[in-house]
């Protein structure tokens, strides 16, 4: 509780570095911030004529059911790799200033969380333009599974971050791995086309949940089933458990490495 207390009285340091990190994205290009919408909507269009005219799948509105999981997932993936280096891209803060130093995977995260949700604007209106459109009633169920998604991250990014101080290879093997963890999880696929026996497994992986949540909402247009937000809150709290305690000890450290 002292240490979550202390994190409280740096918000405005993580305010701070999460506006630092969205102004700098785009800083020095022509269009600024208007890439942070560009970005979705020209993945969208590759989508729209690979999958509509080129791959065809037998899934109605494909790049749609594509692009509702697509979104929530590079949020989880940048907050891993990005994630990764967040303590090392700060080591001369981390060696000449005190503050909790979870401030960086946290401030690191809501970046990401708010570059997701602005991508999200574009979603919403790929659906309405589409004509599938949007069930108002549905959207509350939204803010669960993200909070859901930003706890499961911020562990992610805990776990990553810590580690890559002191093994600093990961941060290219997480590359690979976050690769493979899409692969794995139902983004380019529906979860009814994995095996029965493997089923059980796959929804060990807490991105399963996580995704199948925002494609019930956003294009199945049905309510999530409790038991996939129970276990998606499950699976998040957990590794949020696991990367807080793990960086507590290490931290200790994070000077003498750097």
């Amino acid at each position: 509780m002292h240490k979550i207390g202390e994190i409280y009285y740096y918000r405005t340091m993580i305010q701070n570095l999460v506006h630092r990190d969205l102004r700098g994205r785009y800083k020095g290009s022509v269009l600024g911030f208007a890439w942070t919408f560009l970005n979705p909507l020209l993945q969208l269009i590759v989508y729209t004529i690979v999958f509509s005219r080129i791959m065809r799948s037998g899934i109605t509105d494909y790049y749609l059911f594509l692009f509702v999981a697509l979104i929530p997932w590079i949020f989880f993936s940048t907050s891993l790799t990005g994630g990764s280096s967040c303590i090392l891209a700060q080591k001369e803060l981390v060696k000449k200033i005190y503050f909790p130093r979870e401030v960086l995977p946290i401030s690191h995260v809501t970046s990401q969380l708010a570059n997701m949700l602005f991508s999200l604007v574009v979603v919403f209106a790929a659906l309405l333009v589409s004509g599938k459109g949007i069930k108002i009633r549905l959207l509350p169920y939204l803010i669960p599974v993200i909070l859901v998604e930003y706890l499961l991250a911020l562990g992610i990014a805990f776990l990553s971050s810590a580690l890559t101080v002191y093994f600093r290879d990961l941060e290219h093997v997480l590359v690979v791995i976050a690769m493979a963890w899409q692969f794995l999880s139902p983004v380019m696929y529906p979860i009814d086309m994995v095996p029965d026996e493997w089923k059980s497994i796959f929804m060990l992986n807490p991105m399963s949940s996580v995704i199948i949540a925002y494609r019930d909402v956003l294009y199945y247009q049905q309510v999530p089933a409790l038991k996939t937000l129970i276990t998606a809150l499950i699976l998040g709290a957990l590794f949020l458990a696991v990367g807080w305690v793990l960086f507590g000890r290490l931290e200790k450290h994070f000077a003498e490495e750097l």
